[in-house]
């Protein structure tokens, strides 16, 4: 089915976005006397002690992290779904904030502390994610509030297991926690020759997990998956995970052997195999929705990547086909396509098989959807001749398995395997989101990451300001987010519409992407944000669309791709 792409438009506060911009502290080790201020922390009383707005929030049985019940708060309209509760504190102490979330966008957060208010968020995801935080009260400070709340326009989120750990501030609560129990499932996802990744299984009560190698800590994990680097190649490594939380560190999991690869093998490399330094990716439309239609030969060469967008959800968990819309785009046929792709590849192009879209349901929750969406994409790549996979889920994602599924996919294509990705700009403003952590669990087979700098409203940037999208600083200190937090230059591009008509807002004329490359890569044309050093190596832009862009007389191709493939 054809999908018009294109895309949420949050209108964010500055407001909300600077409280995004609190990153998750440290938890502090619990003393004996803490507990968990928070009354009726697993809603298995109902609402009692919480107020939804606008009659946002229920209870249910399922999904529940724990117990019997977990809220469900349904975003609609103008109401975010906040649900509140007024929590008995201690003056001058120190609290760990806390809960699991699932669904939706979620935000978990304090107000009135009489010092510093915190806020911690995640993007939609499809299991159970733990938010946590710390905070301190002032000294006059005996309540603070605690929230929740989803995203307008987002999917319901649900919530349980709520905590403000920490001295009794003698307003009753629930029980301290426990350590929790050895984690489970712990599985190498995947190898190179310098790295080994792993994935578990989420440990009840955990906030946190420690990951060891031949029986030595040599790294800490908030998720379920950590990728081990620097290793030597052909060399066996024994790995195991403990969980922990206020209560302490658990028992160290069963033990998982990896061997790392030969220095000459590996599936992956991430360098796109024969792509030009500076590259521009443009996304093409298998579809008719009043944009110019067009054959993949069509395409103006001024595009090194080019994504066919989409491919189709199966009724197999993970699995995608695609379906050429012959009708819609003319009679274009499949062995025309096909044929289209090679000539492509001749004149030194890739073409990739784009995953998602804005009406995207295709979900990698578990190990066997991993393999089923590894399996399908590599079969497309051989039936149709695609260079690899553009990853452009926005409807969230489980970064252990999304992990687990692109690695897999890289073990059978081998190195010459391109991976790119278009995640929205609120997913990559922490490392701590699943696309960010996926991005950086492959980053050794990852090719780039356009982030879409489009239908977003404002954002923070990388110096904590605040910024409107359709300018040279939203571009620039939003892509400084990406270059600081652990990608290499050569991984980053700026995703933006080829017209007006291609998004719904964030639109930028061709020279303002122009002059937002010249100030990331040398220096100059920046507005108010400079970055504090350059990146010679960026990879490029992308585009939505060359449809659009074909409609508008290929202006946005003619002027930004020239700038790209000029740079030094």
């Amino acid at each position: 089915m054809p999908r018009p792409r294109r895309r949420r438009a949050a209108a964010w506060s500055a407001a909300t976005a600077l409280a995004l911009s609190v990153a998750g502290l440290a938890a502090a080790p619990a003393s004996a006397a803490d507990v968990n201020n928070v009354r009726n922390a697993g809603f298995e009383s109902g609402l009692s002690d919480w107020t939804c707005t606008a009659g946002s929030g229920t209870t249910v049985s399922s999904p529940v992290h724990s117990g019997s019940s977990a809220l469900k708060a349904t975003p609609a309209g103008q109401d975010d779904a906040q649900c509140t509760q007024a929590v008995a504190v201690k003056p001058n102490s120190t609290y760990i904030l806390s809960a699991w979330v699932q669904g939706g966008y979620s935000f978990l957060g304090v107000t009135g502390t009489g010092t510093t208010d915190v806020s911690t968020w995640t993007p939609d995801t499809a299991s159970w994610k733990q938010l946590s935080t710390t905070f301190t009260t002032g000294a006059s400070t005996t309540s603070v509030t605690v929230y929740t709340h989803g995203w307008y326009g987002q999917a319901a989120y649900y919530a349980d297991d709520v905590s403000v750990n920490g001295p009794d501030g003698g307003g009753g609560g629930d029980p301290a926690p426990t350590v929790p129990a050895a984690p489970t499932g712990l599985t190498v996802s995947g190898t190179t020759s310098s790295s080994v990744s792993l994935s578990w299984s989420p440990a009840s009560g955990a906030t946190g997990y420690n990951v060891y190698e031949n029986g030595m800590k040599v790294t800490s994990a908030t998720g379920t998956s950590a990728t081990l680097t620097g290793l030597s190649p052909s060399t066996s490594y024994t790995f195991q995970v403990t969980a922990t939380n206020a209560a302490g560190e658990s028992a160290k999991s069963a033990a998982v052997t990896g061997t790392t690869a030969s220095s000459g093998g590996g599936g992956g490399g991430g360098t796109g195999g024969s792509l030009p330094r500076h590259a521009v990716t443009g996304y093409w439309q298998n579809f008719n929705n009043g944009a110019k239609v067009q054959k993949i030969s069509d395409v103006p060469s001024s595009y090194d990547i080019i994504a066919v967008a989409f491919a189709d959800a199966t009724s197999t968990p993970g699995a995608v086909t695609f379906n050429l819309d012959s009708a819609g785009l003319g009679g274009y046929t499949v062995d025309q396509f096909k044929a289209d792709i090679k000539a492509k590849q001749a004149a030194g192009k890739k073409v990739v098989i784009s995953i998602g879209g804005q009406n995207g349901t295709v979900s990698i929750s578990d190990s066997a959807s991993a393999t089923n969406f590894a399996n399908s994409v590599y079969s497309l790549m051989q039936t149709y001749g695609f260079d690899g996979v553009d990853i452009d889920l926005e409807n969230g994602l489980n970064a252990t398995y999304m992990t687990q599924a692109l690695r897999a996919l890289s073990a059978k294509a081998g190195s010459s395997l391109i991976i790119t990705m278009a995640p929205q700009t609120i997913d990559m403003q922490s490392t701590s989101a699943s696309y960010f952590q996926t991005a950086l669990n492959i980053k050794d087979i990852l090719t780039v990451v356009n982030t879409q700098y489009y239908n977003s409203g404002s954002m923070l940037g990388c110096d904590g300001k605040v910024y409107s999208q359709g300018s040279v600083d939203f571009l620039t200190a939003l892509a400084c987010i990406q270059l600081q937090g652990g990608l290499t230059p050569s991984q980053v591009g700026l995703g933006l519409p080829a017209s007006t008509s291609a998004a719904g807002s964030g639109y930028v004329s061709p020279s303002v992407v122009d002059n937002a490359l010249d100030c990331l890569t040398a220096g100059h044309n920046c507005g108010t944000f400079k970055p504090s050093k350059t990146y010679p190596d960026l990879r490029g832009a992308m585009t939505w669309s060359t449809n659009w862009d074909a409609s508008s007389g290929n202006a946005w191709s003619n002027t930004v791709g020239a700038h790209v493939h000029a740079l030094p």
